[in-house]
């Protein structure tokens, strides 16, 4: 099978971005570690492909394959860079888009320099996030090998874990967060987000994704610190998150309010790899 691709970033975090509008494009677990191989594919984080539908107020599908070839219901980050394709190759003439992942909905406005997006309110509810945990709580804990580490978490369509440090440079992102990605506690796994608040409107964060490791940056990641990090007080309603590869711009007034978050979203080349090959 011969594959049409074009490969985007959005913040350093990169996809592999397929129009399956067309035609169906099934793609198989092994096909989309290949696809995200950086030596012997094209190299990504994750796979997005945008697809047709049906369902009433939506303009397209929208799913997200992990490098490890699992499928997820969210990438906020992604989600800038398809609603960027489908606006400049013509597959839409409208600028406010609703896309549907497997998890979610996301209300999405796309214009020259930025894309804004509606991310729904977040979600704590333990069962919902999914989190073995008898009740919600602004605090959870932990135990790995004997170290209790105490975390928030939160659903915005993924689950995610976020953790207070004093430096996000020194934090353990990649050997606490594989750990904690896999911990009981957490039945789908989950990402995990280690946050430094420099003031009450700016925090810095580094992701460990789930499927995917560390990433440049994630819009979900973002989005999830900011609510829980608004759920203990020490932000406010508008903050730039600082990611290793840029900043985002959240806005969440709070409980009973949608968050939004601002970004970029950037085209990197288009080419098109061979399976049988």
């Amino acid at each position: 099978m011969k594959l049409e691709f074009t490969k985007m970033h959005a913040l350093g975090n990169d996809f592999v971005v397929i129009d399956a509008t067309r035609a169906a494009v099934p793609l198989t677990a092994g096909q989309v570690r290949r696809l995200a191989d950086r030596r012997r594919g094209v190299g990504c984080d994750q796979v997005l492909l945008v697809e047709p539908t049906d369902e009433q107020g939506v303009d397209f599908g929208y799913r997200i394959l992990n490098a490890d070839g699992t499928e997820v219901g969210q990438c906020g980050n992604g989600v800038r860079c398809v609603a960027r394709y489908v606006v400049d190759r013509g597959l839409t003439q409208r600028d406010e888009l609703v896309f549907a992942t497997r998890t979610t909905r996301m209300r999405v406005e796309v214009d020259a320099a930025q894309v804004i997006v509606n991310m729904g309110e977040p979600i704590f509810d333990p069962m919902r996030i999914p989190l073995d945990a008898p009740r919600a709580a602004d605090r959870y804990t932990a135990t790995i090998d004997d170290t209790a580490w105490m975390f928030g978490a939160v659903s915005m369509g993924n689950p995610h874990a976020v953790l207070l440090v004093e430096d996000v440079d020194q934090a353990p992102v990649t050997t606490l967060g594989p750990r904690l990605e896999t911990h009981a506690l957490f039945p789908q796994r989950a990402n995990i987000g280690f946050a430094e608040v420099v003031a009450t409107d700016e925090i810095r964060l580094r992701v460990w994704e789930r499927g995917a490791g560390e990433t440049e940056a994630c819009g979900s990641g973002a989005c999830g610190a900011v609510a829980v990090l608004h759920g203990l007080g020490v932000v406010g309603p508008q903050v730039r998150v600082q990611l290793p590869g840029g900043q985002l711009d959240i806005r969440w007034p709070g409980p009973g309010h949608d968050l939004w978050m601002e970004g970029p979203a950037s085209y990197v080349f288009e080419g098109h790899i061979d399976f049988n090959r």
